[in-house]
Parts: structure tokens; C-alpha cells; sequence
């Protein structure tokens, strides 16, 4: 790479080298792109919004987070068990607590920040494994899905039901003694 072969390069030189060819990788990759599938207008719309963001795309995979591959269900099962028995709270979801992947699930996060309690999560969207082995581990079809101190409490219906009734902050006290 042509930015990491001079040692002499000042760190102002170096980082605007670095932003240019990111710059110049990006424009090509998203000309590349809309060559089919956009109109002449939103192509110069992409192009000029390449040469102004920089960083737009993703880090290194070295910053990537590690997801441990699940090989079949049985392993899957015994993951969601560990999962269940080592977290007060576990919520199986789409997505994340930050960014819910869909409303069901960012109705359960809702409802349990409202309540205040910190909760455990996993992203069945990373692990298609885990999500099919979750709905076998609980019987129950859908996601997400809550459990606390080990105990399968419900999908959104319910724990939404249980929240508006207080019966969630019940649940979350009785069970914290």
C-alpha cells in the first residue's frame, strides 16, 4: 500500500494520503455499484457523497466481534442453557438493546429499561442456529424471547402485558432477593 511504504512521511501527509486513496477506493467501488441500478441524478448524488465521507465503511475485521461458529442444534441448545442459567436476565432478539431489528423486539427492550434492569442479549440475526434452537429450548415459535433466573417469561405480547400491569417489576423484585 502505497500510504505505509515511506517511513518519512509526516503524520499530516500521511493522513491526508490516507483519506484521498479512501476517497479514490470508495468513488470507484460506488460508480462500480450504481452503474445499473441508479439514475444519472442519484449516480452524481452517491459519487459526491463518496469524496465527502470518508470512513463510511466499516472497520478492519480485527475490530469485528468474534462469533463462535455453531456447528449443529445439540451445541446450540447447550449454548442457550449456559446462556439462560449464567444471566439474570436473557433476552433472545433481533438485533440489539441499541438497535432493535425489529419492533417486537425493541418493544421487550422498551419495556425493560423501563423497568430499569440491566439484561443480556444475543442477536439471533448473527446465529441462525441459535435462533431456530431458542424456539425449540423455550417450545415457544416466536422471537424474542425473555427469561429471568432461568425461567422462560414470554415473547412481546406477554412481557408487554406484564409491564403495563407491573407484574414484570414484580417478577424482577421477587426474583432479585
Amino acid at each position: 500500500d502505497a500510504c505505509f511504504s515511506s517511513t518519512k512521511t509526516t503524520t499530516s501527509s500521511f493522513v491526508i494520503s490516507y483519506i484521498q486513496s479512501r476517497a479514490k477506493m470508495t468513488s470507484i467501488l460506488l460508480r462500480t455499484a450504481c452503474r445499473t441500478s441508479l439514475t444519472p441524478s442519484a449516480r452524481a448524488a452517491s459519487f459526491s457523497l463518496s469524496q465527502t465521507s470518508f470512513f463510511s465503511s466499516g472497520s478492519h475485521d480485527d475490530f469485528a466481534p468474534k462469533r463462535k461458529a455453531i456447528d449443529d442444534e445439540d451445541e446450540a441448545l447447550k449454548m442457550i442453557k449456559e446462556h439462560v442459567e449464567s444471566n439474570r436476565i436473557m433476552l433472545y432478539m433481533k438485533g440489539n438493546p441499541s438497535m432493535p431489528m425489529c419492533g417486537f423486539s425493541a418493544r421487550v427492550v422498551q419495556a425493560l429499561q423501563n423497568e430499569g434492569v440491566d439484561f443480556s442479549s444475543v442477536n439471533v440475526l448473527d446465529y441462525p442456529q441459535i435462533r431456530e434452537g431458542v424456539k425449540k429450548f423455550s417450545e415457544w415459535p416466536t422471537i424474542p424471547q425473555l427469561y429471568i433466573d432461568g425461567e422462560f417469561i414470554g415473547g412481546c405480547d406477554i412481557v408487554t402485558s406484564m409491564h403495563e400491569s407491573g407484574e414484570l417489576k414484580e417478577i424482577l423484585e421477587e426474583k432479585k432477593e
